[in-house]
């Protein structure tokens, strides 16, 4: 009887085993849409010369900048954040609030489409990657603890954003429209 149970036992450990290895070497998950190419692309040695250092590592690498460090984190000014790879209109200043996360932050996208959402288990966690829809750079992620009225908190790398203040001032946000 304990060798039918043993063995038992590790059937259950072997199939958890494949399900976790499973997991880990999908790392972001993407829906069949997701998976389609990117309508803008570059090659690797057009990025390296048109961004930062720093600015690659977030949008192509999935990289992160430390909290409190980038240079939207305390914008205040009017106007439209832009995909600091092909300048994609992604969010409003009138979307923009103080988290207190460290990171830009905005509780909706300018237009339904700007991002792509894709179920991302990297790093031991589940959450959900934000890229831009036209280009695939990495912007950051989206939770569901942001301030009305979506409940959404875009939670957004400084170094994948460019900011125009010529646009976004007194514009309506897609959620009054």
């Amino acid at each position: 009887m304990k060798l039918s149970t043993g063995h038992h036992h590790c059937s259950h450990v072997l199939l958890l085993g494949l399900v976790l290895v499973n997991d880990v070497s999908m790392g972001s998950e993407a829906t069949k849409r997701d998976q389609e190419s990117y309508k803008v692309q570059f090659t690797q040695k057009e990025l390296k010369e048109r961004l930062t250092p720093q600015e690659y590592h977030v949008t192509q690498e999935k990289g992160t900048e430390r909290a409190f460090t980038g240079k939207l984190v305390d914008n205040k000014k009017k106007g439209t954040y832009r995909c600091t790879v092909c300048g994609k209109e992604l969010f409003l200043s009138d979307a923009k609030f103080d988290s207190g996360s460290g990171w830009p932050s905005f509780w909706e996208t300018s237009k339904d489409g700007s991002v792509r959402e894709i179920l991302d288990r990297s790093h031991g966690m589940t959450r959900t990657e934000v890229t831009c829809a036209d280009c695939g750079a990495h912007l950051g992620h989206v939770f569901d603890d942001g301030p009305r009225p979506t409940g959404l908190r875009y939670c957004i790398n400084s170094a994948s954003l460019k900011f125009d203040p010529s646009k976004g001032a007194g514009e309506k946000k897609k959620s009054e429209l």
